[in-house]
């Protein structure tokens, strides 16, 4: 719940000092968390390398505009979600489109990773997380491959 709050925080704050047009006949109306749909994650990670991790969410119209990420740190836990600036324009079309964004992330620590990348709220006003466990390796794995005779 803790993290709800700082999320909502967050959006606030973003909201607040943040403003501006696409042109004269759009508004910006503030941000708005959008769940995650699906991840596009590797199943380890080399210690020190860079990954980028895709996230796909549904844009519910065309006054949604991918804005940045909520990245919560806490030790190797990492909470993603999606912010999207929303405008008000009369040419808005409300139709949900698939959106896919990068996350650009480093291994910094030897220890596996856990993602938990949200996806909404359930009926009891909870916070629903994708969790994904990523473990680190001190090396990129060699293949050996058999040949037969």
């Amino acid at each position: 719940m803790k993290r709800y709050a700082l999320l909502v925080l967050t959006l606030i704050f973003t909201s607040i000092f943040t403003s501006c047009s696409l042109d004269d006949d759009t508004n910006f109306i503030g941000t708005e968390i959008i769940p995650i749909e699906s991840v596009e994650i590797p199943e380890y990670f080399v210690f020190g390398e860079r990954y980028e991790i895709l996230i796909t969410y549904n844009r519910p119209s065309t006054c949604y505009q991918f804005y940045n990420f909520y990245y919560d740190i806490n030790e190797n836990e990492r909470v993603v979600a999606i912010i999207n600036s929303v405008y008000s324009d009369n040419s808005c079309v409300e139709e949900e489109e698939s959106v896919t964004v990068t996350l650009n992330f480093e291994t910094r620590a030897n220890e596996t990773y856990l993602f938990k990348f949200y996806q909404g709220v359930d009926e009891e006003g909870e916070d629903i997380y994708y969790l994904v466990e990523v473990p680190v390796l001190a090396e990129r794995p060699t293949s050996t491959s058999t040949q037969l005779d």
